[in-house]
Formats: C-alpha cells, structure tokens, sequence
C-alpha cells in the first residue's frame, strides 16, 4: 500500500494553501503566523476560510512556505506565461494565489506530474468562479509546465 495521501486530501491541502496564499497576500500576516492559524484553529472550519481535518498538512505547509520563499521567482515566471496584453497587477488577487500555488508545484514538486498540479489548481478555481478564470488559470499554468518541465508533456 502506499504512504502517498489520498487525493482528496490533497485537493484539500492545496485549495487551504490557496485561501492562506490568498490571506498572506492582504499584507496583515506573515506565511508562518497564517500557516499557523490554518493548522491550528481554522482546521475543521466550515467554509471557505478553514482547512479540512483531514488535509495533508505538509504539502499545505510546504506550497505556502514554498510560495513565500519563491515569492519573485514565481511571480517572473507567471508573467513571462501570460498574454502580451496581461500583467501581473491586472490579476485578481485570488487568481495570483491559484496561480502562485500551481506554479510552485510546477516549479519546485517534481514529485507531482505537471497535468496533475494543473489539473487540481483548475479544479480549485472553479470553485471560486463560473466565468473565464479557470480557462485562464489552464492557459496560464499549461504555459508555466511547458517552459519548466517541457519533456513530461510530450504527446
């Protein structure tokens, strides 16, 4: 049997690192003190601002630091996938935290295959919207994996 978490949990983790990637960016708290608030007091939270109990908590854990020490890293190689017309502070604040989040997997969690990660971050946010966003968050993440793991998406 393996020692790898169940999809569902992981789904939860990411779309909890989301809201925390999300919160982080509002400038009041620092990665740590909303790692720490998520892991324990929020957890088991109804809603859109508590995680799961049964979340992985070190893949939570480990996209939002990982997002916060690669911040400006991650934030080039997100613009440098969007459209000549986007910039990075034309976009939604909870489409960066998506974004930010899908690309440090892409990025920096070689153990995640590339369509995996994409898939769970477009699946995240059409739980938060009904419009283009989660085309745009494919497109967008689809453009990341193929500059940083192009040989894993050959047809």
């Amino acid at each position: 049997m393996s020692d790898q978490p169940s999809p569902s949990r992981r789904q939860a983790a990411r779309l909890a690192a989301v809201q925390a990637l999300y919160q982080w960016q509002e400038g009041q708290h620092g990665p740590a003190e909303i790692i720490e608030q998520f892991l324990g007091v929020r957890t088991g939270e109804a809603g859109e601002g508590g995680m799961r109990r049964d979340a992985d908590r070190p893949l939570f854990k480990d996209v939002v630091e990982g997002v916060a020490t690669h911040n400006d890293d991650l934030q080039k190689t997100v613009s440098a996938a969007l459209a000549e017309d986007w910039t990075w502070a034309r976009i939604d604040r909870l489409v960066r935290a998506i974004l930010l989040a899908g690309s440090y997997e892409l990025v920096h969690r070689r153990d995640v295959p590339p369509r995996v990660a994409i898939n769970e971050y477009v699946e995240i946010a059409h739980a938060f919207y009904d419009q283009g966003e989660p085309n745009f968050i494919n497109s967008v993440l689809d453009r990341v994996a193929r500059q940083v793991r192009p040989a894993e998406l050959v047809k």
